[in-house]
């Protein structure tokens, strides 16, 4: 039993309070780590800041004397040194009202005790300068971010111009006239001003002269119409210009860099200039109207009413399938196009007709009617097969090797698309007697290369050439079969097709699309050149052969040549197509076969009955 109570003793758990006696220095090292002191906030970049700079001076004589508020911020604890702007006549000094001296120097400071903001106010005076008849003012530079100046000059009738800076208002009364002006940091800020001059242009009468060039685009649905206005003001001042426009002009837009606003009316349009023009200005206006498709068309005129003298000229273009017949002007003499210039320069076309404006007042009487005449639009043949040439060889087993031969003549195509009949592989394709290697189209059909014609030149005739093979059904001792050939996307003018067949059978084309006539050869002179290549290659007499000792040095070069090239070439893949061409084997009879004008993606096909006459 002792034994028991001292085991269940032993098992007890360890308690989890307690004390733990740690030297004070330990104790004051982990409680720091645990609690560590926050860092002290970084100084300021700088002690303090000259925020604004605001000026109040009237003229008087020959100086302008005012006060001069400077706004600082302290940030630092402690004294402080500012430094004002230099090249100021300073009477009197007040920190936040009180007063404080200035410590000499250049340029001179303020000492300030105190953080925040403070306003120091200067009484100061700027000295004047005069210059043929302009006096003028400087303010020395700060490194304020803002400076604001208000200038009274006891008068009226003063030009005032700012350098370095910009006015935001202008006032005057009776007796005196007053700006506000703003300057940029770190900039001296100069006033000049003078008395106003006596412009007696206002008062006078308004006289005009307009120069108005006009382009006029004759469409099927609408017609569109700009006008290039430029007015010269000889006498007056220029507010806004009134111009007369024809009856049903929509119109859309008139841009300028003078033009404030613009109003369009039933038959006027009036544009508003930002200031008075003394000078010249210039704006284009657009829009549109309806007129006939067709026959007389009056031609829609924008007028100047108020000039003393209009000129310029208008252009007129069809623009689609059509031509001026007959024109009818009437204060206008014909003139080339390219003369006008303005919104006419580089918009010149072959049915463009141009006049020019007689010299007269804007509200001389002035038309312009034109006769219209419109095509219809027929389609333009950019790609055509002018020769399709099929070598076909049926044998018994139902098997037929074909080559077919296109003369394509291409202008503006990139491929030519050609569908096998079915069951039918490809073996070789070429263009103009090199082997290309043909494209898949997403409905199956193969893409073959087309050459291009040169702008402005007449597009060569070039051969493409297929070799496929067919398997159709076998013949029997009699029976009928059908050949059908591929179809192309492009029409084709004259299809010929020379058709061998086994010695031992008779065949006889049934009536239909073909006709059996006699071989007169390719049509095509490209089709020619490739025949002729052919029969002189398969003419050609061999050359005799070499001695046998320089044949066997010309092989062992031959096979030293091969072996460089194999090392050259090793790892290599070869681009491209694999030139692989086969003679087309003409052997056993043959009848002629010739069709016109096939549509494009249509294939030509021939059915022929044959029988066996056991021939061999």
């Amino acid at each position: 039993m002792l034994l028991a109570a001292h085991a269940v003793c032993a098992q007890e758990a360890a308690r989890a309070d307690g004390w733990v006696v740690l030297p004070i220095d330990e104790y004051r090292t982990l409680r720091a780590r645990a609690f560590p002191t926050p860092p002290d906030p970084a100084p300021p970049p700088v002690d303090a800041a000259l925020t604004r700079v605001d000026y109040d001076l009237r003229v008087n004589g020959d100086t302008a004397a005012g006060q001069a508020r400077l706004t600082i911020d302290v940030l630092k604890q402690g004294w402080v040194s500012v430094q004002i702007p230099g090249g100021l006549l300073v009477r009197d000094a007040r920190l936040d009202g009180r007063p404080t001296a200035l410590v000499d120097g250049n340029p001179p400071r303020v000492l300030l005790a105190r953080a925040g903001r403070s306003t120091l106010t200067l009484d100061v005076v700027v000295p004047l300068t005069s210059t043929a008849g302009v006096e003028s003012a400087t303010l020395p530079p700060s490194g304020s971010a803002l400076s604001a100046v208000t200038l009274v000059i006891p008068r009226t009738g003063v030009d005032l111009t700012v350098a370095s800076g910009f006015i935001v208002e202008q006032s005057e009364t009776a007796s005196e006239s007053r700006w506000v002006a703003y300057g940029s940091p770190g900039r001296p800020l100069t006033f000049s001003w003078k008395r106003k001059a006596d412009d007696r242009r206002s008062t006078l009468p308004l006289r005009t002269r307009a120069h108005v060039i006009e382009l006029v685009a004759l469409g099927e649905d609408s017609t569109q119409v700009m006008a290039s206005v430029r007015l010269d003001v000889t006498q007056g001042l220029a507010r806004s210009a009134v111009l007369s426009i024809p009856s049903g002009l929509v119109v859309n837009q008139v841009a300028g860099a003078t033009v404030a606003d613009w109003a369009a009316t039933a038959d006027a349009l009036t544009v508003t200039f930002l200031e008075p023009v003394a000078g010249t200005a210039s704006f284009v206006v657009s829009g549109e109207t309806r007129a006939p498709r067709e026959g007389s068309v009056t031609i829609p005129l924008v007028r100047v009413p108020g000039a003393e003298r209009e000129t310029g000229g208008v252009a007129v273009d069809v623009a689609g399938a059509g031509e001026i017949a007959e024109r009818q002007p009437r204060s206008l003499e014909p003139a080339d196009p390219s003369d006008l210039g303005d919104i006419i320069s580089g918009r010149e076309s072959p049915s463009m007709a141009a006049f020019r404006y007689t010299p007269q007042s804007g509200a001389a009487p002035r038309a312009l009617t034109v006769n219209v005449s419109r095509y219809t639009p027929q389609a333009v043949l950019v790609a055509n097969v002018e020769e399709a040439r099929y070598d076909a060889l049926a044998g018994e087993d139902g098997k037929v090797l074909v080559r077919a031969r296109y003369a394509v003549r291409n202008n503006q195509r990139s491929f030519l698309a050609v569908t096998l009949p079915a069951r039918s592989a490809l073996w070789t394709a070429s263009l103009a007697g090199r082997p290309v290697r043909p494209g898949m189209s997403a409905e199956g059909d193969l893409l073959l290369p087309l050459q291009k014609g040169r702008a402005g030149e007449e597009a060569p005739t070039f051969v493409v050439e297929l070799v496929y093979l067919q398997r159709s059904q076998a013949w029997n001792e009699k029976g009928a079969t059908r050949l059908d050939l591929p179809a192309v996307d492009l029409p084709v003018s004259r299809t010929g097709v020379n058709l061998h067949h086994s010695p031992r059978y008779a065949i006889e084309p049934k009536p239909g699309a073909f006709r059996v006539e006699a071989d007169p050869g390719p049509w095509t002179a490209a089709l020619r050149r490739a025949s002729e290549v052919d029969v002189a290659g398969a003419l050609a007499t061999p050359p005799p052969p070499p001695p046998a000792s320089e044949l066997a040095a010309r092989e062992r070069k031959d096979l030293q040549v091969l072996v460089d090239q194999y090392k050259r070439d090793a790892g290599r893949t070869r681009q491209g197509a694999v030139p692989i061409a086969i003679d087309f084997p003409e052997i056993g009879p043959a009848v002629f076969l010739a069709a016109e004008l096939t549509a494009e993606m249509r294939s030509p096909s021939l059915e022929i009955e044959y029988r066996k006459t056991g021939g061999r």
